[in-house]
């Protein structure tokens, strides 16, 4: 019986693909997520009820007042200012920008 060895390079290679395919999050109601090493950027449409499945967690948008987003991160709500950031249950959550038509947030796996 013979036995196949793989090379660290490819071991890498698939070690990366498996944390972008678990990190790959769904998204409903009109928004866009995109993932990748450094967490998930998500993209909700401003108006609506629009929430996403990231890194195991559901993120939503809630409404925007004055320059800082309200957003439910596994549960717990909590309102971000464009540029901020705060911990929710172990994750990083930062708005990067609001517009008319969109808030594009940075979820990642932060400290507790």
């Amino acid at each position: 019986m013979s036995r196949t060895r793989t090379s660290p390079i490819a071991r890498g290679v698939l070690a990366v693909l498996v944390v972008l395919l678990t990190a790959t999050g769904c998204g409903a109601g009109g928004s866009n997520t995109d993932c990748g090493l450094n967490g998930c950027t998500v993209t909700f449409p401003r108006s609506g009820d629009a929430s996403v499945s990231v890194l195991g967690v559901t993120a939503q948008l809630i409404g925007v007042d004055a320059g800082a987003a309200t957003i439910q991160v596994a549960g717990q709500t909590v309102t971000v200012p464009v540029g901020g950031e705060t911990q929710v249950q172990g994750f990083a959550v930062g708005v990067q920008s609001v517009t008319d038509t969109e808030v594009v947030v940075l979820v990642r796996p932060g400290a507790q």
